[in-house]
């Protein structure tokens, strides 16, 4: 066994036990999703209020109804009371994290010489963690806060006032609860008491502390009691126009995908019936038993993406950009995104580099490597692939929240996404996820290691293995089985097309749509 062999070996080793730390560490994350159903559920609140005019009451009515659904305050409360359990099970977590760090951090004993060596080490290391657990601790207590509110008036909107009371009076004991909203609790418990009254800085409490629906609603609630007809008329023109957005903006998150999942269920329908009928000559089977010629073998496959995508993403790119006169943390969105998209290049091209040296030698290859093929059926193949994707990939998720219970850890990018309205950040991370991830990640994993597995496995073998590879890649445990599903598509797309171009379209499709909806609800938070 040659040296770079054994090295080589080492190395993998390392980037399985890294990966696998990483993806073990993630299932103690929330999950993303949780905090995208609520972002959903306000939009839907507001949305709620709108009320048609007169003529066209009864047409538009259903529709409402279709998209908002029969009892959307029920659906509503629900929702937050499934995210506040959830909120509570992950900060119980992670105060028995920060317990046991805080006991290894003082059981390590300092006595003698030697252990006095190590000791500073140690607290080094479970300094970083003990920081951020604290912080994570914080954040799940102030949600827990403001969870409590806005399901308190909630209950409070269906006509439950004592029990919205109890909630905010519990609220209120809870040492977490900070001064502001601390009054902001008293405020609420003053408009919905038996005897009601409005405390002093009231709407300047409400306006600070609560957005959406639960600002208007809480807003409504005190222009009653005042019998401030003026503001209350006022508020309801403002409220109105909003829930109309908020309306167009649900009909546009829900549409576009529902069509396009309708027409890939048709699509799926057709080809696996066309395949039953006439097998070899159906479209699902074209090219699905030829494979690649490879002329290389498992450890330039190792190669690639051991030194050229894990090293280069984890530790040389890193490690570089840690030497960049850069601020940290970045001081707004923008420098954070522009960051994500000059990281993201450096580890493609760095990856890139290190495929070009590793396959240099075995070129040129044959005429169906690598194929860019622009006068072809690709377009077609790209977004029947998208639209097919949609239902499997929804499914496969459904039945994945089940599995996870909101653990297992979410791509960071999207909630930033979420979060962000700065329109030159989106612009940053629409090029980094939209364009620079499906040409690089397509054409590595679809282009190179796809086609590479047919040497050791059948051509459907290989879609299995490169989509689980291609999943586990991006280090969320709870994302692996989505990300698998979408990744057998991008595999079929291309091992039936042989064009690049289709699923490198596919890739930037669904993360163009899912950009997208992330837009439109965060634009909906105010």
């Amino acid at each position: 066994m040659t040296l770079k062999r054994i090295i080589l070996i080492i190395l993998t080793i390392i980037a399985i036990l890294f990966s696998s730390s990483s993806l073990i560490a993630s299932w103690k994350e929330p999950q993303f999703q949780s905090e995208l159903e609520l972002y959903q559920t306000n939009i839907v609140l507001r949305a709620s209020q709108w009320q048609p005019k007169n003529g066209e009451r009864e047409n538009l009515e259903s529709l409402k109804k279709a998209i908002l659904g029969a009892k959307p305050l029920e659906g509503a409360l629900k929702q937050y009371q499934q995210a506040r359990t959830s909120a509570e099970t992950n900060l119980e977590k992670v105060q028995n994290q920060l317990a046991q760090l805080a006991s290894k951090s003082t059981d390590i004993p300092t006595t003698s010489k030697p252990q006095l060596e190590i000791t500073p080490t140690n607290n080094a290391s479970l300094s970083p963690q003990l920081k951020t657990l604290e912080q994570t601790t914080n954040q799940l207590q102030k949600l827990l806060v403001e969870l409590d509110l806005r399901i308190g008036i909630l209950q409070a909107r269906q006509g439950n006032s004592d029990t919205a009371i109890e909630t905010w009076q519990n609220l209120q004991k809870k040492s977490s609860i900070d001064r502001e909203l601390g009054k902001t609790t008293q405020v609420l418990i003053g408009l919905w008491d038996k005897s009601p009254r409005v405390l002093q800085d009231a709407e300047s409490l409400i306006q600070q502390n609560l957005k959406g629906w639960f600002r208007y609603s809480t807003l409504e609630k005190k222009y009653q009691i005042q019998q401030n007809s003026e503001s209350l008329n006022n508020l309801k023109i403002v409220e109105q126009q909003a829930a109309e957005k908020a309306l167009l903006k649900l009909t546009a998150i829900a549409t576009l995908p529902a069509l396009g999942g309708f027409i890939g269920l048709a699509l799926l329908i057709f080809m696996f019936g066309e395949w039953i009928i006439k097998r070899k000559e159906a479209l699902l089977a074209q090219n699905a038993q030829l494979s690649w010629t490879t002329p290389w073998d498992g450890e330039t496959i190792l190669q690639v993406f051991v030194l050229g995508f894990f090293f280069m993403g984890q530790l040389i790119v890193p490690i570089f950009l840690q030497l960049l006169p850069i601020p940290r943390p970045a001081p707004n969105v923008g420098i954070q995104a522009l960051y994500l998209l000059v990281s993201y290049i450096l580890v493609a091209s760095g990856s890139l580099l290190i495929l070009y040296l590793s396959i240099k030698k075995f070129l040129p290859l044959t005429e169906d490597w690598f194929r860019f093929r622009w006068r072809d059926g690709w377009l077609l193949w790209g977004i029947g692939g998208y639209c097919t994707a949609i239902p499997i990939v929804v499914i496969v998720s459904l039945i994945n929240q089940q599995l996870w219970q909101g653990q297992g850890g979410s791509n960071p990018l999207l909630q930033i996404v979420l979060k962000s309205q700065d329109n030159f950040a989106l612009l940053i991370f629409f090029s980094t996820a939209a364009i620079a991830a499906p040409l690089f990640e397509e054409f590595l994993f679809r282009g190179f290691l796809l086609p590479s597995l047919t040497r050791y496995l059948p051509v459907w073998g290989s879609i299995l293995v490169s989509s689980f590879l291609f999943a586990a890649a991006h280090l969320s445990l709870s994302e692996i089985l989505p990300l698998s599903a979408l990744g057998i598509v991008l595999g079929v797309v291309y091992s039936r097309s042989r064009n690049l171009l289709a699923p490198m379209l596919l890739h930037s499709l669904w993360n163009s749509g899912t950009l997208l909806s992330l837009f439109i609800l965060g634009s909906s938070t105010n």
